[in-house]
């Protein structure tokens, strides 16, 4: 497997201008009090021959990822349009022969798929050409419909449920853009939750697929215009979502640094807290909590930046910011187009010790999927 270290060559100073000096030093003391910790960043699979161990032409732009309690992670190859499935075990990863399609509204190929949740609910069937059966997992697009695989009715296939790719909001805008999915199975009645960057809401949908009016509206009125839910998953029981700034089409985030807030909800949708408020932010959309054996980063949030690559860590009770995760040797671990984080799950989706990510690099061309280990 490619593993990497993030090396940095040395430079000899031999003078520097006082002027230039007075810039750097606050700049370099910064970044020191930045990161924290000693990570390994392993790249198990990419669509990039020799860019990792195992090569998948699949692989490009993956985004969300999800598993049941044992089985391999998915990952929604947005820019492919498909999901495909890794087997872990000794930590390699291996593609599992099976390849889903995503379809595009008309049931076109080439999706593009974002979020992704496990089902075990039994609920949210989809019907086609005569088989109907529940979805086991399920897929959020920016072409503005949620996705449903059910084994039974295709193998290789998922199913449009919902299409709200002609649908327009109160301000005129036209088809929601669905940047990330969640789900609650404990709740009286299994829900969905689709993030809609375009239209800034959260979409929430009953297992049969209707559109349900929840007691809060996921509002959060001190965040600025032009922010919208970007990431959005179920944490503990409690939602937790990401926004990021919208471009004038409102369908892709502007990166920046600051650019970026996380809130948590009750399932009901009322706001329960602002968790963090732009800082180290950056067009944030990966969440996880981290393992208790994660080293610095033990139980905390994590957050991942798409905008700069860097992952953000909060203390879980208090929302304290306690650093970027680095690479111990002063710099901070930083994967171009990062998107989804996922702890293992100590069956075929990893180890439980370590987050695995999902990375759109090369400008979500290609892609890379990967694992973070703490070593200390």
């Amino acid at each position: 497997m490619t593993t990497t270290l993030f090396r940095r060559s040395a430079t000899l100073l031999i003078a520097i201008p006082l002027a230039l000096w007075t810039v750097a030093q606050p700049a370099m003391a910064a970044e020191r009090g930045l990161v924290r910790g000693a990570y390994l960043q392993t790249n198990l699979v990419s669509n990039i021959p020799g860019m990792a161990a195992v090569t998948d032409p699949n692989l490009k732009n993956p985004w969300g990822l999800s598993s049941s309690s044992g089985s391999p992670i998915w990952a929604s190859d947005n820019n492919a349009g498909v999901a495909t499935l890794y087997s872990i075990a000794n930590g390699a990863a291996t593609p599992v022969p099976l390849v889903v399609q995503i379809p595009a509204p008309g049931n076109l190929p080439g999706g593009a798929p974002t979020g992704t949740v496990f089902s075990g609910s039994g609920n949210f069937e989809v019907s086609e050409k005569g088989k109907s059966g529940p979805s086991l997992f399920l897929f959020a697009t920016e072409d503005g419909t949620i996705v449903g695989w059910s084994p039974g009715v295709d193998l290789f296939h998922g199913i449009i449920a919902v299409d709200n790719s002609t649908a327009v909001d109160s301000a005129g805008d036209v088809g929601a853009v669905y940047k990330g999915l969640a789900i609650d199975s404990a709740s009286a009645g299994t829900r969905l939750y689709a993030a809609n960057f375009r239209f800034g809401t959260v979409d929430v949908f009953d297992s049969t697929f209707t559109p349900v009016k929840r007691a809060g509206s996921f509002s959060d009125p001190g965040i600025p215009a032009g922010f919208a839910p970007f990431g959005i998953q179920n944490l503990g029981g409690q939602l937790y979502v990401t926004y990021a700034k919208q471009n004038d089409a409102k369908h892709d985030d502007v990166k920046g640094l600051g650019n970026g807030y996380v809130d948590v909800f009750d399932l009901n949708g009322s706001l329960v807290r602002r968790f963090a408020s732009q800082g180290t932010l950056n067009s944030p959309w990966g969440l996880a909590i981290a393992p208790s054996t994660f080293g610095h980063f033990h139980d905390d949030l994590l957050v991942g930046n798409f905008g700069d690559g860097r992952i953000n860590g909060f203390d879980l009770a208090s929302g304290a910011f306690t650093g970027q995760l680095g690479d111990g040797l002063g710099g901070a671990i930083q994967i171009d187009g990062l998107w989804g984080l996922r702890v293992g799950n100590g069956g075929r989706g990893g180890d439980p010790n370590f987050v695995y990510f999902a990375a759109g690099i090369n400008d979500e061309a290609d892609g890379l999927f990967g694992s973070i280990q703490t070593l200390n």
